[in-house]
């Protein structure tokens, strides 16, 4: 699976570069976003909430996670309108992390307000990665996915862009595979994160990659 992603083919963007096209082509007629998360620790600078997190200060993080429902509803709003489904599939290693934790509130948010997420297991995926993990992959409808980028500290550098008819369609049936054995996201969170105590984040110069 993902083949086409364990070579170096794909065009590099830069970050900058990646958002552009990335908000251009999610402008377009497209009727599918889907996302695989792998990653167990980023770093999201700009977002209040995970900086509210790094300092420590877990309260106001979820706080201010809160405070994007209004504009978050507004989008998948926009999305239904547009008949766009956002699918995101999360792997999750045990314990864990607790940037993972963070997310797994932004992503109930998410959830709750129209984002069709599973979560799958690690362990689920261990016979695809033994000679490398899956990638973090973006597929955009039919026409294009990219394989995100990050740099030594987890932060958002760019992105290899795939446009291959072909490569595309492979890969969003891949994406179904994996997403077909995924959890609800409702279950998993009530059962593996609702019960855990607030996380001790470590500040961001020291990040574990």
């Amino acid at each position: 699976m993902f083949e086409c992603f364990r070579s170096s083919s794909g065009e590099i963007l830069s970050r900058d570069d990646y958002l552009a096209d990335f908000s251009r082509v999610h402008a377009s007629d497209i009727g599918l976003l889907a996302k695989i998360e792998r990653g167990q620790t980023f770093q999201e600078q700009g977002s209040p909430s995970w900086e509210a997190f790094a300092a420590g200060d877990w309260p106001r993080a979820l706080s201010l996670a809160e405070d994007d429902r209004e504009s978050i509803a507004s989008y998948f709003q926009d999305a239904s309108e547009r008949g766009l489904v956002f699918r995101r599939l999360r792997v999750v290693e045990f314990p864990v992390s607790p940037y993972l934790q963070w997310e797994m509130h932004v992503l109930r948010l998410r959830s709750e307000l129209g984002e069709e997420i599973r979560v799958l297991a690690a362990g689920e995926i261990a016979d695809l990665e033994r000679d490398a993990q899956v990638p973090e992959v973006v597929i955009l409808g039919s026409s294009v996915m990219y394989a995100v980028i990050y740099d030594d500290d987890r932060k958002g550098a760019g992105a290899r862009r795939f446009t291959d008819p072909g490569q595309v369609r492979r890969t969003a049936a891949e994406f179904d595979a994996l997403y077909a054995k995924g959890e609800d996201f409702s279950e998993f969170f009530t059962r593996e994160i609702a019960p855990l105590e607030p996380p001790t984040a470590h500040p961001p110069s020291t990040v574990l990659h």
